[in-house]
C-alpha cells in the first residue's frame, strides 16, 4: 500500500461523522444564536454563536479525529465576521456573513472545474460514486444554488428586521439546503457509477 493509500485510510479516532451528528453540530449553534438573540439581542447571541461554533468544532474533531473542510472554513468566518461585528458594534458584519460564504463555496467549486479539479468530488468522493459528467453536473448545481442563498440572504437582511433575518437563517437557509440536497438524488442515482 503505498503513502498516499495509507493516508487514505481511517486512522484511529478518524471515523467517518454520522450525517445526524453532523447536522446536530450544525443546527445546535443556529438554534442557540435564534434563542440569544430572542433573549439578549443581536450583539450577545453573535458572541453566544462564536462559542457555540467552536464548541461544535472542537466536538467533531474529538469525535472524528479530523476537521471537516467545509464547517472549518464557516467558523473561521464566524470568528472573523463575528468579532467585527462585536469589535464595531455593527451588526452587518454578521448578516453579510452567509452572504461571503454562499459566494466562497461557489467560487471555489467554479474554480476547481475551471482548472479540471472537481472539489466537490474531492469533498464527499468517500461517500458517492458518480462518474465524471454526474459530479460535473452536480458542482454546477451546487454553485448556483450557493449563489442564489446568497442573493436571499442579502435581500433578508437588508428588506427586513434583524429578527426576522435570523429566523431566516435558522429556519430559511438550514432547510433549503437539506430539500436541495434531497432533490438531487434524481441526478445522482443516474449518474451513479454501477456497484462491482
Amino acid at each position: 500500500m503505498s503513502g498516499a493509500e495509507k493516508d487514505k485510510q481511517p486512522g484511529k479516532g478518524q471515523e467517518a461523522e454520522h450525517p445526524a451528528l453532523r447536522l446536530a453540530l450544525d443546527l445546535g449553534p443556529l438554534l442557540l444564536f435564534f434563542a440569544a438573540n430572542a433573549l439578549y439581542g443581536i450583539f450577545f447571541a453573535t458572541a453566544f454563536f462564536m462559542v457555540a461554533i467552536a464548541i461544535a468544532l472542537i466536538t467533531s474533531r474529538l469525535l472524528t479525529g479530523k476537521f471537516a473542510k467545509m464547517p472549518l472554513v464557516t467558523a473561521v468566518l464566524v470568528m472573523v465576521f463575528g468579532g467585527l461585528t462585536l469589535y464595531l458594534q455593527d451588526e452587518t458584519f454578521i448578516k453579510i456573513k452567509p452572504t461571503v460564504i454562499y459566494c466562497l463555496f461557489a467560487a471555489i467549486l467554479m474554480g476547481g472545474l475551471a482548472v479540471n479539479r472537481n472539489f466537490l468530488q474531492v469533498l464527499l468522493g468517500d461517500v458517492f460514486e458518480l462518474s465524471a459528467t454526474g459530479w460535473r453536473l452536480l458542482t454546477y448545481r451546487w454553485a448556483g444554488f450557493f449563489i442564489i442563498l446568497a442573493m436571499l440572504n442579502e435581500l433578508v437582511w437588508r428588506s427586513f428586521s434583524t429578527d426576522t433575518w435570523v429566523s431566516f437563517k435558522v429556519f430559511g437557509l438550514l432547510p433549503l439546503t437539506l430539500i436541495f440536497a434531497a432533490m438531487q438524488a434524481g441526478l445522482m442515482q443516474k449518474h451513479a457509477k454501477p456497484t462491482k
